[in-house]
């Protein structure tokens, strides 16, 4: 047998795919760091429950290949998948949003508009993420509304005459 000789069309093709490759893992590296917290702590569950990443995808109606991304942190799921992820795990689910970032959590309110939102089944997911956008944009101007005002001098304010 000869040995398979490299083509100039299969060098092309080979340093084309290192060069995806390369690029692909800076990219995946970025959303890892991001979204590699709610996959690890998924993982954790799914191997504490003694499930496969097949069974857990099966169980959740999603894809394996997909459940996989979502474990390596490369793709984020939605509210939808972490309600059914969480059901599947048996975990709390506003665990899930958090370490999705979709839900920050805050001590001092013992309930969040956030879950009220994503637990509302007749709301599809662009409403969910339109009414959060919502929300977090009044928060952020309640906050700078807050934020202690530069001083204001007094002014005097002087009526005119009534002529007649």
């Amino acid at each position: 047998m000869a040995k398979d000789k490299m083509t100039p069309a299969r060098v092309s093709s080979k340093k084309a795919s290192k060069a995806a490759s390369k690029a692909s893992g800076k990219t995946s590296k970025a959303v890892v760091g991001s979204l590699g917290t709610l996959g690890d702590y998924l993982k954790e569950q799914r191997l504490g429950a003694q499930l496969s990443l097949r069974q857990l995808a099966d169980q959740v109606g999603v894809s394996n290949p997909y459940l996989s991304q979502i474990e390596r942190g490369l793709r984020k799921p939605s509210a939808e998948v972490l309600q059914q992820l969480a059901r599947a795990l048996r975990v709390s689910a506003e665990q899930l949003y958090v370490r999705a970032g979709i839900v920050h959590p805050d001590p001092g309110q013992p309930g969040s508009v956030e879950l009220a939102i994503l637990a509302d089944t007749t709301l599809t997911e662009r409403q969910k993420h339109s009414l959060l956008d919502v929300y977090a944009s009044f928060l952020a101007l309640n906050e700078r509304d807050v934020a202690p005002a530069l001083p204001v001098e007094p002014v005097e304010i002087v009526e005119p005459a009534d002529e007649l």
